[in-house]
């Protein structure tokens, strides 16, 4: 499935919405970024001058980002119907979009907790007002490098028992941070996990691809400033310590795939998947 760009170049999102004044509209927005590619609504002119350098390096962008989206359905069904999972936190959960963690959690069981996490200060005002009606599902704002402030959070207690068995997932978020960040962030958020816990990891891949290389060079310098593609031997070190899930660290479209992931999509070999269980 491809995602049209929208073609909106007005200071506001697509529905009209006007952005708040703490938004620096000089600055673009990952999660915004990622809604404009996604076909979301709630992005502006900056996101998507940033998201036009994507394009231009690799024009299935689309397919790229809906690959995250795609996993994280799979990954979520898997853990509810066939592990048993009822806790779910989602870091870098981006702007609210279709299929949501606690919508493809709750079409297997409606008991499931989910608490969201991002940065983003939009992500927090059109998550509340998403989940406004939601008993079991929140959303904060902290940021990964600082799990502390993500499992410390009240709310997360609120909604999360650590002595009961629950998954992280982190998709499309350690690559968007620096070399030396990244390992340090994975290795302290694998540091928080309870045994048993699991943690779903996915991000760009370099296999030699020159496509590859020359979108993390649209990521790098198209206005985003992040958007690392990494080698295999380093996304192995960000799962160490993790028993992994069959099948491992994969292609993320090779990761239980079922009758609903593309199987000859022109991104494949651009972004990669593991889970694990924390020994």
């Amino acid at each position: 499935m491809k995602f049209d760009r929208a073609p909106s170049t007005e200071n506001r999102g697509l529905d009209g919405t006007v952005p708040p004044p703490e938004i620096d509209l000089n600055i673009p927005s990952v999660a915004r970024a990622y809604d404009f590619i996604l076909g979301g609504k709630d992005h502006f002119e900056v996101d998507r001058r940033a998201s036009d350098a994507l394009y231009a390096a690799v024009p299935e962008t689309g397919d790229l980002a809906r690959s995250g989206r795609d996993l994280i359905r799979r990954t979520v069904k898997h853990l509810v119907a066939d592990v048993g999972i009822r806790q779910i936190i989602d870091i870098g959960s981006g702007l609210p979009t279709v299929g949501n963690v606690h919508e493809i959690a709750h079409r297997v069981d409606p008991s499931v907790h989910v608490v969201y996490v991002d940065k983003d200060p939009i992500v927090l005002a059109h998550g509340r007002a998403l989940l406004a009606d939601e008993e079991r599902t929140t959303v904060i704002t902290a940021d990964i490098r600082d799990p502390d402030a993500i499992f410390d959070n009240p709310t997360t207690r609120d909604f999360i028992d650590y002595d009961k068995p629950y998954a992280v997932l982190a998709v499309s978020i350690l690559h968007h941070l620096h070399d030396e960040d990244a390992l340090v962030t994975a290795e302290a958020l694998k540091a928080r996990l309870n045994p048993g816990a699991y943690l779903l990891l996915a991000n760009f891949v370099d296999d030699d691809e020159p496509r590859a290389k020359e979108l993390e060079r649209a990521f790098l310098e198209g206005g985003l400033g992040t958007g690392r593609f990494r080698t295999w031997a380093e996304l192995r070190r960000f799962n160490e310590g993790l028993d992994l899930i069959e099948p491992g660290l994969v292609y993320a479209n090779d990761w239980r795939p079922d009758e609903e992931t593309p199987v000859d999509s022109a991104v494949h070999t651009l972004f990669a998947a593991a889970m694990g269980r924390k020994r």
